[in-house]
């Protein structure tokens, strides 16, 4: 798991604390990211994907992963990187993932909100989503919300499980 830092939890026992996955939270990683990966609906990975493989991409660097947790219990995980190497390490990417149970909850939006000021503290200028699933409207609403913007559309870029094929998006905002 990533040993970066990150920013300290907030709030009491009642309250969303997010904090750097450790390698303790493997399980409760995995219980969130399994149902999703097998679904095939959000992400762009194989669909019978290992536990290791999918722990060892979410976690492994150039990933830092976070754990959004309440009371200790995991309602969602993020993982932020830079985008790219070289010339484009000043923006940042991240990917999301919210806990069936904690959807409407507001996890994603504090997870959103927490990886943009940590990739503003690590001197990112910059946040790009490259390949956002179109039918994957809940997340396209949250992220517009944050003021990103849809700055690219790849037709039919990814073979939705029920939908057949449909488009990507690239989404950027700056920071």
């Amino acid at each position: 798991m990533s040993a970066a830092g990150s920013r300290p939890g907030r709030g009491g026992p009642g309250e969303l604390a997010i904090r750097t996955a450790a390698p303790g939270d493997a399980d409760a990683l995995w219980a969130m990211l399994e149902p999703e990966i097998r679904a095939g609906e959000t992400y762009a990975l194989p669909r019978g994907m290992s536990r290791a493989d999918a722990l060892g991409f979410w976690c492994g660097a150039p990933h830092d992963a976070f754990v959004a947790e309440r009371g200790g219990q995991p309602l969602g995980t993020y993982f932020l990187r830079p985008n790219k190497k070289g010339g484009g390490d000043h923006v940042a990417n991240a990917g999301y993932l919210t806990a069936a149970a904690a959807r409407g909850q507001g996890v994603a939006r504090a997870m959103l909100a927490h990886s943009l000021d940590t990739a503003r503290d690590r001197g990112f200028r910059a946040m790009q989503f490259n390949f956002v699933i179109a039918t994957n409207t809940r997340a396209i609403a949250t992220w517009e919300r944050a003021g990103f913007a849809v700055v690219g559309r790849l037709p039919a870029a990814f073979r939705h499980p029920r939908e057949g094929l449909v488009d990507a998006l690239v989404m950027h905002r700056a920071l």
